[in-house]
């Protein structure tokens, strides 16, 4: 029996990994029946590629991965870029300037470029300077290399609302998502988990009607509603689940094995992730 999906594309954090960063032994093998059926299981995260090259191998997962909400094509495998996009560094200080003039103070990140790329944060970014994350004194620190993206933090406003309002400043200049507490992003003009997923079809030969997809959270809502069929985690933001075609277990409850379980109904097969 030929299966209905030919791609199993999954966010990560909130969707794919638990809160530990693991994946279940559950969803292995899910992942490895719908391989099995003639799936192919394509990551699409916000994290960036240098993100993802340090978490997707351990893992032991080796293939195409759609990093940076779409702004670059990573081969885990071969540990290379097949394709990124950069922010205009001119245009985007412009507009968190407007978007800080509407909102008030912003604490600010940026994820510079390639695959040696870096997080640097201001002061007040976080509570704590996370593992990974490098501190800079003077906002002027962020602008001395190419920029993929853009974090903003607001002490005044949720992260729904500072979404909102930094989309209304940009006007369609450049991309804004809301990917987690505490993550409003500001990335290249066109670039989504949709026009990632778009490109890796072009390249690798899918068809959206093609793809189950599975996320938790707004910059997920454009993968979902590109795929054939898109799956909201139990745990997901309201606003995803408005835009999903179905409403899985939670990311700990091995949501995403449930609905694989249902859709690939084969014979088992040996756990791969």
């Amino acid at each position: 029996m030929t299966a209905r999906y030919a791609v199993v594309a999954t966010d990560l954090d909130g969707t794919l990994l638990r809160g530990d960063l693991t994946v279940s032994a559950r969803t292995r093998a899910a992942l490895a029946r719908a391989g099995a059926a003639g799936a192919r299981h394509l990551v699409v995260t916000g994290r960036p590629a240098a993100g993802c090259r340090s978490l997707l191998a351990p893992l032991g997962y080796d293939g195409l991965a759609i990093c940076g909400q779409g702004a670059h094509l990573y081969d885990v495998g071969a540990d290379r870029l097949l394709s990124s996009a950069t922010l205009d560094r001119a245009l985007v200080r412009e507009l968190v300037v407007r978007i800080s003039e509407a909102a008030g103070p912003l604490a600010l990140g940026v994820v510079t470029a390639g695959l040696a790329g870096e997080f640097l944060v201001t002061p007040g970014f976080g509570e704590r300077v996370r593992h990974g994350w490098r501190l800079v004194e003077d906002p002027e620190g962020l602008w001395t290399r190419p920029v993929e993206k853009v974090l903003i933090r607001s002490r005044l406003l949720d992260d729904d609302r500072l979404a909102g309002l930094a989309g209304r400043v940009s006007a369609g200049r450049i991309e804004v998502t809301h990917s987690g507490e505490g993550m409003v992003e500001l990335l290249p003009a066109g670039v989504t988990k949709a026009s990632g997923l778009a490109e890796a079809a072009r390249l690798l030969g899918f068809r959206a009607a093609d793809t189950v997809a599975f996320g938790d959270m707004p910059n997920d809502i454009p993968m979902l509603t590109w795929a054939g069929h898109g799956v909201a985690m139990g745990n997901a933001h309201p606003e995803l689940r408005r835009h999903a075609d179905e409403i899985a277990p939670t990311n700990e409850e091995d949501g995403v094995a449930t609905v694989l379980e249902r859709l690939f109904p084969a014979r088992a097969a040996t756990a791969r992730l």
